[in-house]
């Protein structure tokens, strides 16, 4: 019904729209029976649900925008989500030493875990709101590439402070930040180099299926799979792998592979991360109808939205400022205001926050609801609110044209 309801599309985000109906479905559930029988779990959203949305987004990727961009996007991802995290745990322990949120049984540590949960940018959500308004393809790669890299640093930072949590604060020396330095190194270019082995493992050998044309899309399917659980077993980012497995295999693999074969793999692909992405935000919505999750505190939610849209803004400014000096398409003003505004949270800030220790960190249940809260307002007032914004600020869009007969030849 909301594909076909075309006034409906244009106003409303999709992943918006889902959570509203987990949240009404929750509730039916909650009505009658009492229990939150359902949950969205770390494990099924870290093994089942998104491996196919990353492989998705890897495959598709336009490569050429991509690694055209790739400094931008590495800048952005990497250094941008470091300050988010860094800043808003910072100034929320600032701000909890005044007493302004009362009493918390937590500490220094368990702010910064937090903040860099809430660091991580959603590329569902991001793209489901990019792909509607069809904004210029330099700000879209910019921002989708931002968003997916972004979700690898931010589970590698949250592991290195989770560690640090698990010590104890009187144990974290000099020595323990440096291996937290190097473990991050470690893991992110680590996970890429499996991924990128797995890429060529599999272009290799789709070359040798031209017999067995039955198969060739489970290959793509299974070799970039063992991608993401080969990462997962050597504690390396699972998410980086599947991404470049994906990115680094799409040019061979279409070449190899038939036509058949090929359209097979994309509508697959493409129905596999819809499905997932479904799956997420309606459980989303179910997961908040559970009054055992809800601790609340005013000041530290309000804080928390205030701390990740601010710092948002003064990190994108700080290195559009630095980049612009490198670039040859210079970042306006306009596309800042995008790129600041299009950081919705999503289900990986969300999952991240479930799998806390409540032994370890006491405050579990305040993180849970100041997590949902965080997801629902990005998801639902700045994907609702996104699209009017670029008509308003006349952000540059792409222009869709049928190519000439000539193009067209050229192309075959």
């Amino acid at each position: 019904v909301f594909h076909l309801s075309h006034k409906v599309t244009r106003v409303v985000p999709e992943s918006a729209l889902l959570i509203v109906l987990g949240l009404f479905l929750g509730g039916i559930v909650w009505a009658a029976d009492h229990i939150a029988s359902f949950a969205l779990t770390p494990t099924v959203f870290f093994f089942y649900l998104l491996p196919p949305i990353v492989l998705d987004a890897g495959y598709f990727m336009p490569n050429r925008l991509f690694f055209g961009n790739l400094g931008s996007i590495l800048l952005y991802a990497v250094i941008g989500t470091i300050w988010n995290a860094a800043t808003t745990g910072l100034s929320l322990y600032g701000v909890y030493q005044t007493g302004i949120m009362g009493h918390l049984n937590t500490g220094l540590l368990d702010f910064l875990l937090f903040g860099s949960l809430i660091a991580a940018v959603d590329p569902v959500a991001v793209l489901a709101v990019f792909e509607e308004v069809h904004v210029n393809e330099v700000l879209f790669i910019i921002v989708f590439g931002e968003s997916l890299l972004n979700d690898a640093v931010t589970v590698v930072l949250y592991n290195v402070f989770e560690t640090f949590v698990s010590i104890g604060a009187e144990n974290v020396t000099g020595i323990e930040c440096v291996k937290g330095v190097v473990s991050f190194f470690v893991v992110s270019l680590g996970g890429t180099l499996v991924g990128i082995f797995f890429a060529f493992l599999l272009s290799l050998v789709s070359r040798f299926t031209k017999h067995v044309r039955i198969i060739e899309p489970g290959f793509v399917f299974i070799i970039s799979y063992m991608s993401y659980l080969t990462a997962e077993m050597l504690s390396l980012s699972a998410i980086l792998a599947i991404t470049f497995c994906g990115i680094c295999c799409q040019k061979y693999v279409k070449a190899n592979i038939s036509e058949q074969s090929s359209t097979t793999v994309r509508y697959t692909m493409k129905m596999l991360a819809s499905g997932a992405e479904t799956i997420i935000f309606m459980f989303l919505g179910i997961s908040a109808v559970n009054p055992d999750i809800w601790t609340w505190n005013t000041a530290f939610i309000l804080l928390t939205l205030v701390f990740i849209s601010v710092y948002r803004v003064i990190g994108v400014v700080l290195q559009t400022w630095i980049l612009n000096h490198y670039r040859m398409v210079q970042l306006e003003i306009i596309d800042q205001v995008v790129m600041s505004y299009g950081g919705l949270r999503g289900a990986v800030a969300f999952a991240l926050v479930v799998l806390l220790d409540k032994d370890k960190v006491y405050e579990k249940n305040l993180f849970v609801s100041t997590t949902i809260i965080v997801v629902f307002f990005t998801v639902i007032f700045q994907g609702l609110t996104i699209k009017p914004l670029v008509q308003w600020l006349k952000v540059k869009k792409t222009e869709h044209r049928e190519p000439k007969l000539n193009e067209k030849l050229h192309g075959r």
